[in-house]
């Protein structure tokens, strides 16, 4: 069953509605990983009335854009158009997901293409830094694994597969959401609001030094460092908390991370914090690229930076910038409708009722200082470090890691 909501945002000359579907790579079975990603790529590539061609021309036609994407716990499908086009467009949501064509010459040619995106990805050493800081992280659950799959996986899936998972894919749970009041939807009002007490529970128990440390070799000048653990649900009240600490390290050019490593010492490529939202722990990583000369001094300043966190809480005027950064980009959040629809269709199918921009931000001017360090405390006094780089720096950085953590 489709669950049908209306977001009544400010008149606009486009409208757009968007359906998640609850379950995304988090359902694909071991030897299969990356069928849900196929499925959904298949899903837009034809359903009744219209094959391939004939869908993208229609779409096409009326200047209207048709996006999925597969996450580690949902999948997306949103179309887009001028108001005045809309009700011929909206109706080809529902035949996508209920009636698609799933045509067998189409799944080959989405096959190939994931395969040809996962060898693309391996040229890049951020990302292979990545996975492997979520392989030692997350073990076998689920959030360990690309979205996309893997090569050996993908070469083995089939198209009776693809036709299996569609089944599977048929029983989820769905939410639309537009902001045309045509599709008769519910307003949030419906919705009961819930008192997140959810609390976050480890996938991967096994806090050995020696288990939550990985490195890969590259022969580049380039040496990435990446260091965090796994935190909590969206669904959990320390969800804000870890966002105001996020926005602390890595929000401008104010952040901490950006003052300690760029301003201070100039000694970075890149860096920042990724912190997704997740149905389950989502995972809260430290990131940086520095030159190999630079590797050693900068892990140092690192671990430096990492106790200080742990052993001495934010003060006032640290925690009150943080919580302004943190209220401003949700409100640059809001000024995109693709945003907003996605955020808080999400947030429906995590059994989340989405609250006002004022009531939010009374909930983040709550937090305290002593709220953060205890969860800095809490989730990051083991963390587990990935390293993409030269040998022999990779294993001198091992040697300080087991030494400090």
């Amino acid at each position: 069953m489709l669950k049908r909501y209306f977001l009544n945002n400010k008149k606009r000359n486009f409208s757009i509605a968007s359906i998640w579907i609850k379950g995304g790579s988090d359902m694909d079975i071991n030897g299969k990983k990356g069928v849900n990603k196929i499925l959904c790529s298949l899903l837009t590539r034809g359903c009744e009335g219209f094959n391939n061609l004939t869908l993208s021309e229609y779409i096409e036609s009326y200047g209207a854009e048709l996006n999925q994407e597969v996450f580690e716990d949902g999948i997306s499908i949103s179309i887009k158009s001028l108001n005045e086009h809309f009700s011929k467009l909206f109706p080809l949501l529902e035949l996508i997901i209920y009636r698609p064509i799933l045509s067998k010459k189409e799944f080959k040619k989405v096959k190939k293409s994931s395969i040809d995106y996962i060898k693309k990805d391996k040229e890049n050493p951020f990302n292979i830094c990545f996975e492997k800081w979520r392989k030692i992280v997350y073990s076998n659950h689920p959030y360990a694994f690309n979205t996309i799959g893997n090569a050996n996986d993908l070469s083995k899936i089939t198209y009776e597969d693809v036709l299996l998972e569609f089944n599977n894919f048929k029983s989820r749970e769905k939410y639309l959401i537009s902001n045309n009041p045509e599709i008769n939807g519910q307003n949030f009002g419906s919705l009961e609001k819930i008192i997140l007490k959810e609390k976050s529970l480890r996938v991967n128990n096994n806090l050995n030094a020696k288990n939550r440390f990985d490195y890969i070799k590259n022969d580049s000048n380039q040496t990435i460092i990446m260091m965090g653990d796994q935190t909590c649900s969206r669904r959990s009240s320390e969800y804000l908390p870890l966002k105001v600490l996020e926005s602390y390290l890595s929000y401008g050019m104010s952040a901490a991370l950006f003052k300690l490593f760029r301003e201070k010492n100039g000694i970075t490529y890149d860096l920042g914090v990724y912190y997704p939202v997740r149905s389950g722990n989502a995972p809260f990583l430290i990131y940086l690229s520095v030159s190999n000369t630079k590797a050693l001094y900068a892990f140092e300043l690192l671990t430096s930076f990492w106790k200080d966190l742990l052993l001495t809480p934010l003060i006032d005027s640290e925690i009150f910038l943080a919580k302004e950064k943190l209220k401003g980009s949700f409100l640059l959040g809001d000024q995109s409708l693709d945003e907003i629809l996605q955020r808080k269709i999400q947030l429906i199918s995590y059994g989340i009722h989405p609250i006002s921009g004022q009531d939010l931000n009374s909930q983040i001017d709550q937090i305290s200082s002593l709220d953060i360090f205890k969860l800095t405390n809490k989730y990051f006094s083991k963390p587990f470090l990935s390293i993409s780089g030269n040998k022999k720096i990779c294993l001198e950085i091992s040697s300080i890691w087991k030494k400090n953590f």
